[in-house]
């Protein structure tokens, strides 16, 4: 019976991972994906799956079929009390349930759809940790470490050869000569780092909607990365015409306006890159976001030769997001395009809306042919 009960629990998580693979656009482009995040886990509305059951009715020697009744009655229970609250209408319900997904599963399936492939290490940090790895099974151990599987496994065995297993009451108790316990050993191992610097445009065209789907790629960014490697720092420098580090609250909340110098934001990262990341012990990810309006082609020209002097060389690689804004030029791109036609390490990004979401996280963590 648990064998059965594990396979059609099986059977029905592969029917919402299928949902949920084919309306995954929709998924992530809304934000509140974001807001419903829990410990490890989202929360995700998929359609209501009815199963097939049966209903048998509270009156006895009633039911289909018996007693009085003329053609058109309604049956008892047929569904005349679902309609009485609320307004009169032609049209079904949507109904829909939150299913509890692990953020590791919805990372699965937007794997499996973009076709990423794994990120590699710029080398290993110099960092080394501790970790106890369970490697195998003995005989004496704690509580807390007992193999139930194979403590059964020994019982049955046990009862077999002694011929006392009864395949009608198939009862078995384990004694302490059957108890098996984990073991482990304590391994050393480097410690992968890494950090994602994210910088970006505050000026005045950047609007409440610009912000939201920054939110809601870096969410993704940051998701991704931290699988990754064991332990991942994030950065956050906001910009208009100067540039400022800030936490991530202020990231992605705080209200500017004015001019736009983006050569003062790879100024400041190029400072903290230089000052708490040494390159040969970090993986290093800087990720800007703006409309792509800039004071002028001067400052554009500052700005590329502080990404291709100092943060180029630091970086396993450097993406900038262009998000459309109707207050912004957009020239930005643009002028990347042409400053580093063939530089393999820039990952360029266009989002004109919360669709070019998930295009957005196939550029930023896929090969170039997957784009």
């Amino acid at each position: 019976m648990s064998l059965r009960i594990d396979q059609d629990h099986a059977r029905f998580r592969e029917i919402v991972r299928g949902t949920i693979r084919e309306n995954l656009k929709d998924y992530i482009r809304h934000e509140y994906l974001i807001g419903r995040e829990g410990k490890g886990t989202v929360q995700i509305p998929v359609p209501r799956i009815e199963f097939p059951r049966f209903r048998f009715s509270d009156e006895e020697g009633g039911g289909v079929g018996q007693g009085e009744g003329a053609p058109g009655t309604p049956l008892p229970g047929d569904g005349e009390e679902d309609g009485q609250a609320g307004e009169a209408g032609d049209q079904a319900g949507e109904h829909a349930l939150d299913f509890e997904l692990e953020l590791d599963e919805l990372l699965d399936i937007i794997e499996e759809e973009l076709e990423l492939p794994r990120l590699e290490d710029r080398g290993h940090a110099k960092i080394i940790t501790q970790r106890d790895r369970y490697t195998g099974i003995r005989r004496v151990g704690p509580n807390s470490l007992r193999h139930f599987k194979r403590t059964f496994s020994e019982a049955l065995k046990r009862n077999l050869s002694a011929g006392s297993y009864d395949p009608k009451k198939p009862i078995i108790v384990p004694i302490r000569d059957d108890f098996r316990f984990r073991s482990y050993k304590t391994v050393e191992e480097p410690v992968r780092n890494a950090v994602i610097l994210y910088m970006m445009d505050v000026s005045g065209s950047m609007g409440d909607e610009q912000k939201e789907i920054v939110r809601t790629l870096s969410f993704f960014l940051d998701a991704f990365l931290k699988r990754r490697y064991q332990g991942v720092e994030s950065r956050f420098i906001i910009h208009d015409a100067v540039a400022k580090e800030v936490d991530r609250e202020t990231f992605f909340r705080t209200r500017e306006s004015g001019g736009t110098m983006i050569s003062s934001a790879y100024r400041l990262a190029a400072e903290i890159l230089d000052r708490d990341y040494p390159a040969s012990e970090w993986n290093i990810y800087p990720y800007h976001f703006s409309d792509g309006d800039n004071w002028s082609k001067e400052d554009t020209l500052v700005a590329a030769s502080i990404l291709r002097d100092k943060i180029l060389p630091a970086s396993n690689s450097f993406g900038y997001a262009q998000v459309i804004s109707p207050y912004g030029s957009g020239l930005f791109l643009g002028e990347l395009k042409q400053l580093f036609p063939d530089e393999p390490k820039i990952i360029l990004s266009e989002l004109r809306d919360r669709e070019a979401v998930l295009p957005s996280i196939r550029d930023f963590l896929g090969s170039r042919s997957a784009s």
